[in-house]
């Protein structure tokens, strides 16, 4: 983990945030820290990156959208995620998935991997209501 968060840095004082290479070590970081449960980590870095990929690279790029689906899966993984953070983590996904399908088509990997993160997403939301 720390690998991934030098490298990170190592991007963002080499290029800027707005480099390719710095938005895919951000958002390995950050996967990084979703595999450990450091959630709140997570959700800032991704909260930062979010936009930057959306100005840079748009809606349909799969650097976007995987970045979206990392950041919805650290709302939704959270133990203490709140009532928001799990209807944030199903909108994020549900218009993730209708992008990536528009642009990938529906058997593409990454397709298929948003649309199972949003029926969990589904399924948590749904837990906390009972």
């Amino acid at each position: 983990m720390r690998m991934q968060r030098d490298v990170y840095t190592g991007r963002l004082k080499l290029n800027d945030e707005e480099h390719e290479g710095t938005l895919v070590a951000a958002l390995n970081y950050a996967r990084s820290l979703l595999g450990l449960q450091r959630f709140e980590e997570a959700k800032t870095l991704l909260r930062k990156s979010m936009p930057v990929a959306r100005r840079v690279f748009g809606e349909s790029k799969d650097l976007t959208l995987m970045i979206q689906q990392s950041y919805a899966r650290a709302l939704y993984m959270d133990d203490g995620a709140t009532l928001d953070d799990l209807r944030e983590a199903v909108n994020t996904l549900e218009e993730t998935a209708r992008t990536a399908q528009r642009v990938l088509g529906g058997t593409h990997p990454l397709v298929v991997e948003i649309e199972e993160s949003l029926r969990r997403a589904r399924a948590v939301l749904a837990i906390s209501y009972l």
